[in-house]
């Protein structure tokens, strides 16, 4: 029986089924990233680049015209830079937001212009296609949170109307040009959530998030291309939201959920992407490096038994920080040395 690829094994966790080793997700090639990472690369992000080309390494413009700013500090992590937000009263959105004229765009050669600027082996590596920063997230980044959490709060129809006209035109956007890409998954992101719980409640997502985000998914779910959500934080309480429009995984998957209540309840039906996060013992820089790859095999062994799990974590620093880029060099050894054997070891156990 011929070994699986990277993407094949990947891709089992997106229907349900148990890889032959626990993947690593990945978002691309990334500077820093050792040679077998490069070999091994199970997943990559591809989007329309039409969407980002006023867009820099350290920072730019996003397509609504919101500035964002990076730095080397914050390993080139970006957000809307202070005190410039463009809209501060969400009711005169309409003045203020405009979708960007795209009827010139040619979507295929844009879309092969995309790939090669991945450079991805589609073979080997699943292409997930990803299209925005995310609804809640874009509000912010327009209205700052004080602002953009009041709007939410006091004229929700406004923020919903907002909401549904930029979902129409990255929908737009998608159906023009998925189908050039050759996608595997459907990324759907939206950090609507602190470390701690919810930036909104249930209800309030429901009302007004969820139906751009099943807007979104409309357009995987009626091609047979399964759907992934990346939300920070503790957003347990809209797992099964996502669920109704088809997300089969979710990343980063942080540990202030209750990760194990949540494999026991959906078991394989939703794949848990992360489960270690980078604070207490391990963001000590004296750690060890046994200490901090045990913290590694911990976690797999917590939530890797059966499947449905997938690494995806890293820890962060400043760009060329000799400590951070350890810390990444020993977790991306002990998650090839214990999760590539993982699974087998489990059946020579069994048997």
């Amino acid at each position: 029986m011929a070994q699986l690829t990277e993407r094949e094994n990947f891709l089992r966790l997106y229907k349900g089924e148990c890889p032959e080793w626990v993947p690593t997700y990945s978002f691309g090639k990334l500077p820093g990233m050792m040679p077998q990472d490069l070999e091994r690369l199970a997943s990559s992000y591809v989007g329309p680049g039409v969407l980002n080309e006023k867009r820099t390494p350290t920072g730019g413009f996003d397509c609504w015209g919101v500035e964002f700013v990076a730095t080397e500090g914050t390993g080139m992590a970006s957000l809307p830079k202070p005190g410039q937000f463009i809209l501060d009263d969400i009711r005169k959105w309409r003045d203020v937001i405009k979708a960007p004229d795209l009827s010139g765009v040619d979507w295929e050669a844009m879309a092969k212009k995309d790939l090669e600027m991945a450079d991805i082996d589609q073979k080997n590596t699943a292409t997930i296609f990803a299209l925005n920063i995310g609804y809640f997230e874009e509000l912010m980044a327009f209205m700052g949170f004080t602002e953009g959490l009041c709007a939410l709060s006091e004229e929700p129809e406004e923020c919903k109307e907002l909401i549904m006209y930029m979902a129409d035109f990255y929908v737009d956007v998608a159906e023009k040009c998925i189908d050039y890409y050759n996608v595997d998954v459907l990324n759907i992101t939206d950090d609507t959530a602190t470390k701690l719980s919810p930036f909104i409640s249930p209800q309030t997502y429901r009302d007004i998030i969820k139906p751009a985000h099943a807007k979104q998914a409309e357009v995987a779910r009626k091609r047979g291309i399964p759907i992934e959500m990346h939300c920070c934080g503790r957003c347990e309480d809209l797992i099964d939201d996502w669920i109704d429009f088809g997300v089969v995984a979710w990343n980063p998957a942080q540990t202030t959920n209750d990760l194990k209540a949540i494999k026991e309840k959906y078991g394989n039906s939703l794949a848990i992407c992360g489960g270690w996060d980078f604070e207490g013992k391990v963001a000590d820089p004296n750690i060890g490096e046994e200490e901090f790859k045990q913290t590694v095999r911990d976690a797999i062994d917590a939530y890797a038994p059966g499947g449905g799990y997938c690494w995806c974590a890293g820890a962060l620093g400043a760009i060329g920080d000799p400590i951070t880029d350890k810390k990444n060099k020993w977790m991306a050894e002990e998650v090839s040395d214990y999760g590539r054997s993982f699974y087998s070891k489990q059946k020579s156990t069994i048997i």
